[in-house]
């Protein structure tokens, strides 16, 4: 039904977790992002942002042709949707879950990524880039962490959402990255109870990046030349 061009990333790793807590039939077709696929026209044509994940529905809801979606918080969205699970229909519910999905996309995503980037992968280490995301990574763990507290539960209330899938995955990275769950108490209780869900241990289980050297070729494709590259063709 469902195609998944995906690598596993934290956020190829949001929608492989999401098909498979709603248990919809999926093809995964794998896109090496150090390798540069995510540039290819075919892929260009369903995410014309050129950043993994993205879906074509083979059998959306209206009945028409094939659709594609790129962007997380829009892939989620749109299967919560076409399902009626993990988004509430009533107005405000609706919005507070869009408003953490919003969050995560915004925020511990994009601050997340880019600490990643300037303390594990850059070739130049920056003290100052490294600190300024550390800092603003810590201020979204307070944020978050506040927002459990209030709950008790979820992210976004009772019930486990689309607000909870979206962020998990980000978590994940969080020992990889340097920081502890220990000082966030809220975090670390829903962390290990997502953590224990059959489903998403099964969407993280999909496909794995080969433990390669991170090389001057992998920093060209996926770090802003290769881009630069693709964009001058156009």
């Amino acid at each position: 039904m469902i195609d998944l061009h995906y690598a596993p990333t934290p956020n190829g790793w949001k929608i492989s977790i999401m098909l498979e807590e709603l248990g919809l039939p999926y093809t995964v077709i794998p896109v090496d992002i150090r390798a540069g696929d995510q540039f290819k026209p075919e892929f260009l044509a369903i995410s014309p942002n050129n950043r993994i994940p993205a879906i074509v529905d083979h059998a959306p809801a209206d009945g028409g042709e094939p659709f594609p979606v790129f962007e997380t918080g829009a892939i989620l969205v749109y299967l919560a949707d076409k399902t009626g699970r993990f988004l509430p229909s009533e107005i405000r519910a609706r919005s507070r879950v869009i408003q953490w999905v919003m969050w995560q996309m915004a925020g511990l995503g994009p601050m997340m990524g880019q600490h990643g980037h300037f303390a594990l992968y850059a070739a130049e280490r920056l003290p100052y880039a490294i600190q300024r995301y550390r800092d603003e990574v810590i201020r979204l763990f307070h944020v978050l962490d506040v927002q459990l507290g209030k709950t008790g539960a979820y992210v976004a209330g009772d019930d486990y959402t689309i607000a909870d899938i979206a962020c998990f995955p980000w978590m994940m990275t969080h020992k990889a990255q340097g920081f502890t769950l220990d000082d966030y108490p809220h975090i670390k209780r829903w962390y290990a109870l997502l953590r224990a869900r059959p489903k998403l241990q099964a969407g993280l289980a999909i496909g794995k990046f080969v433990k390669e050297p991170f090389n001057d070729q992998s920093r060209h494709v996926m770090f802003g030349a290769r881009a630069k590259e693709v964009m001058g063709r156009q």
